[in-house]
């Protein structure tokens, strides 16, 4: 029986800022850096793992490393921007909003309508929230600094009090 070889997502686990992220590497790209305990850990790798007709294999990369580097140094406020090549993994409409999420610039917040503004559709907030909280590329996509339009935090795959530390480190 003939057996068509899978290809390899590359993972690694990183902490940093009080918390553990796995990476994810898949060719040239950074496909994963998420929240290694988040609620829907299972439900983010199926995706990646299905769409991108792989699976995970811990072992280091290239980007890997990039990305450990530029992270490093976001953590430590000598870097406000990311230059790491991404692949995002959704629906058409989730890329789109993980999109528009990268024009949000460091040390600045929007809310889920302005970002329905930006991708030019004002009547889809609800859908925008379970986008952004598919997001598999935590913190180089933004969606920790979307907020509610009342300036409350809303939710974050990281939790609450990570994206306030996270809004906090981007605003010193």
């Amino acid at each position: 029986m003939l057996t068509s070889a899978k290809k390899k997502i590359y993972i690694q686990y990183y902490k940093a800022f009080g918390t553990e992220f796995i990476l994810g590497s898949f060719e040239e790209s950074l496909c994963l850096l998420d929240y290694r305990y988040r609620k829907n850990r299972e439900g983010i790798d199926r995706r990646l793992q299905k769409g991108l007709h792989s699976v995970y294999v811990y072992q280091n990369s290239s980007v890997i490393k990039k990305t450990r580097m530029q992270l490093d140094e976001y953590f430590a406020q000598k870097r406000n921007y990311f230059d790491i090549k991404l692949l995002m993994v959704g629906t058409t409409f989730q890329k789109k909003v993980w999109k528009a999420l990268l024009k949000v610039s460091y040390a600045q917040t929007s809310s889920y309508l302005n970002l329905a503004k930006i991708i030019k559709n004002e009547k889809v907030v609800r859908a925008l929230a379970n986008a952004n909280g598919a997001n598999a590329i935590s913190i180089i996509i933004p969606c920790h600094r979307i907020i509610g339009a009342d300036g409350s935090l809303g939710g974050y795959a990281g939790g609450l009090q990570m994206k306030e530390k996270l809004l906090n480190l981007e605003k010193s």
